[in-house]
């Protein structure tokens, strides 16, 4: 009986251990949310680390991306959700952390705005910024991104907001088919809609050209009660999305092939568009970051989005910033 006993207490030890090591590996395999991705060009590296298989690589078990349409809505599923990181705007996470949300910055993910242009119809007699006075300007929603840009380019044409009517058309693809009907004279396309209709429309203002590098969307996990577990994965996430990002420099054709199929475009778009945004640089700044900070980008993003009155009151940018989670040589905060 007692031999009998040893080998029963032996083999309840033994299930329990196997227990522990499958809910230990449960608990490192996560979601991950990630605003418009699948849409806009912000998420493609994720589509990139995922199917190279990067996050597996760097110990970070992601088991999906989740998305929404857009930073507000993305940082609620984070939280909701209780997802360990985000890829979201810098104005959501701004207005969310002056609400008391406990969240921290820990990586700069979008340095610029370079996947915008402005278009208008090959036929219209608009060839320039200046030539939009008593125009209407398309915008998707108030307070967006796309809301402060247009003043942003307005302003570098010598024209003011009031110069010409601002139309809301609340989302990108809306607003390509408000400029086909006649709604608007000029309309915001980004990053890979460019790439799919620029045969089709004429650019008038390239971001690129015309605006100073500016935060586009940001890292962000919780501030404080990170598990090791967690912090870990975190680290892995930013590591893996480095490994992609660089990937996409050197095999750009092959990652808009990765791009097509999560985003449903056709090859030769995504194709188009992953090389314009790699070569992309905006007075020496490239689209897609490594992850270390950029100040004065961010400062650029807080003013932007303060013109629009997306943000309020002082930010004291210092404080929402953690750069425990970057690689040691993206630490220094540029």
């Amino acid at each position: 009986m007692q031999k009998r006993f040893d080998r029963t207490a032996l083999m309840r030890r033994a299930g329990a251990a196997l227990l522990g090591l499958a809910l230990a590996g449960a608990a490192q395999a996560e979601d991950i949310v990630v605003s418009n991705y699948g849409v806009s060009a912000n998420g493609m590296p994720f589509a990139v680390a995922m199917a190279k298989g990067f996050f597996k690589q760097e110990g970070a078990n992601v088991t999906g991306i989740l998305t929404s349409a857009g930073g507000g809505t993305t940082l609620r599923n984070m939280l909701a959700g209780n997802a360990p990181y985000a890829e979201v705007n810098p104005n959501a996470v701004i207005a969310a952390a002056q609400q008391g949300a406990d969240i921290k910055i820990v990586s700069d993910n979008v340095l610029t705005v370079a996947e915008f242009v402005w278009a208008v119809k090959k036929d219209a007699p608009i060839h320039s910024v200046k030539d939009l006075k008593g125009k209407k300007m398309g915008y998707t929603n108030p307070r967006s991104t796309s809301q402060a840009l247009a003043t942003l380019v307005l302003q570098s044409g010598g024209l003011k907001t009031e110069d010409v009517e601002l139309v809301k058309t609340g989302g990108f693809g809306e607003g390509i088919a408000a400029l086909d009907t006649g709604l608007v004279d000029a309309t915001p396309v980004p990053e890979p809609l460019w790439s799919k209709y620029r045969d089709k429309y004429r650019a008038i203002a390239v971001a690129q050209d015309m605006l100073p590098p500016i935060a586009n969307v940001i890292g962000i996990a919780a501030g404080s009660g990170v598990s090791p577990e967690r912090e870990a994965f975190i680290k892995g996430v930013i590591r893996a999305r480095r490994l992609a990002v660089e990937y996409m420099e050197k095999h750009p054709d092959e990652s808009g092939d990765i791009v097509a199929k999560v985003y449903n475009l056709e090859p030769a778009v995504a194709r188009a568009a992953v090389r314009n945004l790699v070569a992309s640089r905006t007075n020496g700044i490239p689209y897609w970051g490594a992850g270390e900070i950029h100040m004065d980008g961010l400062k650029r993003a807080v003013d932007v989005q303060k013109m629009v009155g997306a943000i309020k009151g002082d930010v004291d940018l210092d404080k929402l910033i953690d750069t425990r989670y970057l690689p040691d040589d993206l630490k220094k905060v540029k």
